[in-house]
């Protein structure tokens, strides 16, 4: 159970004509019991508007996790370029695998189309994450690994299987059915879970919850569907102009409406069930089952992906148009609907979260008594970063969002620590990191987050005196 944090008290000082010492913060007990705290892992805490508290447990600021100091080899930098050059490489090559499949010109017309629900899909996922939105970085990551390194590894890896099943059987027409239905599942989703994977062991800190894996997920599968895309909407523009037709034609717009209008949200879906194994794995507790779980509930949810995709590419491959729409209709769209469910749900538990970890900061002064209701709302956070930006411009509307990110990650990282994911020793100096850092901020935040939380009606505010021609309601 999470106790409040007390009120400060002042210390007694031994100099009556000496100002008194700043009163003593005992941090957040989250999960731990108290004589389980370290001694050291007392911090001062002023008043509001006075001197800056000490963070007696916070590492020094050079050694901060946010800031880290390290060998060049493992500097950002070095690692961003590797990555980065892996993932230009593995564009230029599957790019121009696709353009000799489908020529100059169904390329360019595969591509035109296929960006077209790319911006849908990104901003959806990103909305399911404004919370405690990740970096962008790792979201690109995603994206560039589902369009170039996972696609490029599919259609290597399925044109190999095929052609090997084709040779073996002497049937090359069973083997591009067993290949849509059994390996291309396997090989495409594995593929794309291999960017979950990297984020989840190399970007631990921002993997915390079901949304982000939700989120990474998504993004990792519209980038495999739209170099995908390019190549059905590429092949079909080349079928219409073998069959004479001047422009886009009959098998152009069915690809497009079976593959963009119908189902975008195939491959997204497909991946989701992965991201959320990942995204279970990453809220399992600390202890002797943890290790059991960050395994095998990441393997289910991949086996889950694949089983999905096989019955989506056996539904078009053996049963034809009726089958396919009946599993579309029966299947895929529940399926969808479902998960959307538990994405939203996620998102408003998330809120929930904020709602009841901060104002035990609150009560211990640290934060006003509307803060926490303002935070827990996105419509209060929008409101004070407008009355911010509006007095002090985009600078006052930055430093909002950043107060507001910085308590949202304190309030999970709280709520971790109680389910015990984070060690005590940790979660004490993370925890006055992220205090100070909130305190640098707060004589323009914390003014903007209690006016949003009356604003917004997240504060009962008693309506103004009126007085009708004598007459007032409210004395008796």
């Amino acid at each position: 159970m999470t106790h409040p944090l007390p009120p400060p008290q002042p210390e007694p000082t031994a100099d009556p004509t000496t100002a008194p010492k700043a009163p003593v913060f005992v941090p957040a007990q989250a999960g731990p019991p108290a004589d389980e705290i370290p001694a050291d892992a007392l911090a001062p805490l002023p008043a509001r508007d006075g001197d800056e508290p000490s963070f007696a447990v916070a590492a020094d600021r050079s050694q901060w996790r946010y800031r880290p100091r390290r060998a060049f080899w493992r500097s950002r930098v070095v690692r961003a370029v590797a990555v980065i050059t892996l993932l230009a490489l593995c564009a230029l090559v599957i790019l121009a695998l696709v353009r000799e499949q489908t020529g100059t010109e169904g390329f360019l017309v595969g591509l035109g189309l296929a960006v077209l629900p790319v911006p849908l899909l990104m901003a959806a996922f990103r909305w399911l994450d404004r919370v405690e939105p990740g970096p962008w970085k790792n979201l690109l990551f995603a994206f560039a690994w589902g369009a170039f390194a996972a696609a490029l590894v599919a259609i290597l890896a399925n044109s190999f299987a095929v052609r090997w099943i084709a040779t073996a059987t002497a049937d090359p027409r069973s083997a591009d059915d067993l290949g849509a239905t059994v390996i291309a599942p396997v090989v495409e989703e594995s593929a794309k879970a291999a960017a979950i994977l990297l984020l989840f062991l190399f970007r631990r800190r921002d993997f915390r919850s079901l949304v982000d894996g939700v989120v990474i997920a998504g993004f990792t599968a519209t980038g495999f569907a739209f170099t995908e895309n390019i190549l059905y909407l590429g092949n079909a523009f080349g079928e219409d102009q073998d069959l004479g037709d001047g422009g886009i034609g009959a098998v152009t717009a069915g690809t497009f409406f079976v593959r963009v209008v119908m189902s975008p949200f195939a491959h997204p879906l497909f991946t989701v069930l992965t991201g959320i194994g990942f995204g279970l794995a990453a809220l399992a507790p600390r202890g002797k089952v943890r290790r059991p779980r960050k395994v095998l509930l990441p393997l289910a949810g991949l086996l889950l992906a694949m089983g999905v995709h096989a019955l989506w590419n056996g539904s078009a491959t053996f049963g034809g148009p009726l089958a396919f729409y009946a599993v579309y209709g029966i299947f895929m769209v529940p399926a969808f609907g479902l998960l959307t469910w538990l994405a939203v749900w996620s998102r408003q538990k998330e809120l929930r979260t904020i709602a009841g970890v901060l104002p035990a900061y609150a009560a211990a002064g640290w934060l006003s008594p509307e803060e926490p209701l303002a935070l827990s709302s996105m419509r209060a956070r929008r409101t004070a970063r407008a009355v911010a930006a509006g007095r002090y411009g985009k600078a006052g509307a930055r430093t909002v969002g950043e107060y507001e990110s910085f308590a949202t990650t304190l309030a999970f990282l709280r709520e971790r620590a109680r389910r015990g994911t984070v060690p005590v020793p940790d979660f004490a100096a993370r925890e006055q990191e992220l205090l100070h850092h909130l305190w640098e901020r707060r004589a323009t935040a914390s003014p903007a987050l209690s006016y949003a939380a009356r604003a917004t009606g997240r504060v009962w505010v008693p309506p103004q005196y009126l007085d009708y021609g004598g007459y007032n309601p409210y004395k008796g």
